[in-house]
């Protein structure tokens, strides 16, 4: 017998056994992996809240279930303590709910953990006379060291990174863009909250150049030329950043492609994705197999 959205097996929260004998159950959702699904909305008193959790976990472990995810908006967070009691523990917060878990089988546990990582973009706004956009930030760890440094930022959910590379640009500086390429990308480790960090450097092309800085954040912002904004000590002291000004010369010279993105849909995705590739190799060589295909 299944738990699902539908009205059998559930009448209102209770499940009924060959049409007799009643048991109270959270109402659940299967989820596409073994588990089920809790969204719970309407307020409950914990004692009852630790009656049904209890019988459902008997029933969702009779059904051969795996995981369980029991999602409190931040309005019944008080029903946190009973779950944890009852063997859920915190998998993710969002400031308006907070995600629960449980693992049914005495089997290694399969739930996937939270995300692991953050993702940030750097952009490099380069004029054709060879003239950078850098700012200096009014917070941060470059705050009060005097470094001219790209504009970067975070990528938000649901943002391409293309897309936040052009929009961080914007906020900070307040100028338009285009975007070109990825020229490389950065993992770290550790980083904020013991996170991990992927760091996209993107190249952008200014669609405007008038500077309308950013007074929250940043604390300075101009055009410097490039040879200038290369030749910082910091730049030459800290490995990352000297290939950066390396990677943005040898594109400048034309002897190096980077990534940009190409539309792409996805069996399993409803939504369209970019997939990021070296457009110039792949397309030349694609054309080649294709030439070679037609005359065997």
């Amino acid at each position: 017998m299944s738990v699902s959205a539908s009205p059998a097996p559930l009448l209102g929260d209770r499940l009924c056994e060959n049409g007799f004998d009643c048991v109270k159950i959270l109402p659940a959702t299967n989820d596409a992996h073994g588990g089920v699904i809790v969204e719970l909305k309407e307020a409950m008193d914990s004692e009852v809240f630790a009656t049904l959790l209890r019988s459902s976990l008997l029933h969702w472990k009779q059904q051969g279930k795996d995981g369980v995810w029991i999602k409190l908006p931040i309005e019944l967070v008080s029903l946190v303590e009973t779950a944890v009691k009852e063997g859920f523990w915190y998998h993710h917060a969002e400031p308006t709910y907070l995600m629960l878990v449980y693992w049914i089988p005495k089997t290694g546990c399969t739930i996937p953990p939270n995300a692991s990582h953050r993702v940030g973009v750097g952009a490099i706004v380069l004029k054709d006379t060879k003239e950078v956009l850098v700012v200096q930030e009014k917070r941060g760890g470059f705050h009060g060291i005097g470094v001219w440094k790209m504009p970067t930022g975070v990528v938000d959910a649901g943002e391409e990174i293309f897309e936040a590379a052009i929009r961080e640009v914007k906020e900070e500086t307040g100028i338009d863009t285009e975007f070109v390429e990825v020229l490389a990308f950065r993992h770290t480790h550790n980083s904020l909250f013991g996170k991990s960090d992927l760091s996209f450097v993107c190249m952008l092309r200014p669609l405007s150049f008038d500077i309308k800085k950013q007074e929250l954040e940043i604390e300075a912002a101009q055009w410097m030329p490039f040879e200038e904004f290369a030749d910082q000590p910091f730049n030459r002291m800290h490995e990352p950043f000297k290939y950066m000004i390396e990677l943005c010369m040898a594109k400048v010279e034309n002897v190096y492609d980077g990534f940009s993105p190409r539309i792409s849909s996805s069996y399993f995705a409803e939504e369209l994705s970019y997939l990021y590739l070296n457009s110039h190799d792949f397309d030349n060589s694609f054309g080649d197999l294709q030439i070679s295909h037609a005359h065997p």
